[in-house]
């Protein structure tokens, strides 16, 4: 499904990633975890056309994907579901998630456009009650649950999403991270960030380590769950089971 080869990008002179090499099998979910700061989301910018690379390439479905054109990775099936939601407040959650699907054009595409937007109020039965309140009225669950609903409105195969976990109660979490395994049995490919490894891990396929713009690990979500280093890392203090 993806396919990244020796991927450097940055902002500037400033250089984030640095040598990216990684791979998403259709059907994956695949997680990228590291500290703030590691180049994560500047990793799925690049990957979503928001960046242009310096150097490297990015091949999705096995075509290669033009520098800075998200509107092509869009029309390419991949869809970002940005850090911190990003929507538009002033905007009522209905106008939010067509607006996700603004790929979709002519008449099919509208009749397309509302029967995705009845898709994302059957996953979401909480925004089709809300549906005319304005986003930025919303609770941080909600507001992460239009986000994803506004990715899905373009019919997207592969999904990319940033720290969709950020900010939430635990029991919320729980619940974003449940609909993520329900768009994988639905066939979705997802690459999540996240900064909740424990979380994230307990339902990936497989997962990277991403430090200062590199990746240094990779594994299954059960191998790095496992891997001491990783517990005293990202884990938490809730893992206890240190070398002696």
């Amino acid at each position: 499904m993806l396919r990244i080869r020796s991927l450097e990008a940055g902002y500037g002179k400033l250089k984030v990633l640095k040598g990216i090499s990684l791979h998403v099998k259709a059907g994956e979910i695949v997680t990228i975890i590291g500290a703030n700061g590691a180049g994560k989301s500047t990793l799925l910018n690049t990957i979503a056309g928001l960046v242009k690379p310096a150097s490297g390439e990015i091949l999705l479905q096995g075509n290669p994907l033009e520098p800075g054109r998200p509107d092509l990775m869009v029309r390419g099936g991949c869809a970002l579901v940005p850090e911190g939601r990003q929507l538009y407040p002033s905007l009522t959650v209905r106008e939010n998630l067509i607006l996700g699907g603004y790929s979709l054009s002519g008449r099919r595409g509208r009749r397309r456009s509302l029967d995705n937007l009845e898709e994302v109020y059957r996953l979401f039965p909480v925004l089709k009650e809300r549906r005319n309140q304005l986003a930025g009225t919303l609770s941080g669950g909600e507001q992460q649950m239009v986000a994803i609903g506004r990715a899905l409105m373009s019919e997207p195969d592969f999904l990319l999403m940033d720290e969709p976990s950020m900010g939430l109660a635990p029991l919320i979490v729980r619940d974003i991270f449940s609909v993520v395994k329900a768009l994988k049995d639905q066939g979705k490919t997802v690459l999540i960030v996240e900064q909740n490894a424990r979380a994230v891990l307990e339902i990936a396929h497989r997962g990277y380590v991403m430090e200062t713009g590199s990746l240094i690990m990779e594994g299954t979500g059960s191998d790095l769950l496992d891997n001491n280093e990783v517990k005293r890392a990202y884990l938490g203090r809730d893992y206890k089971e240190f070398t002696d």
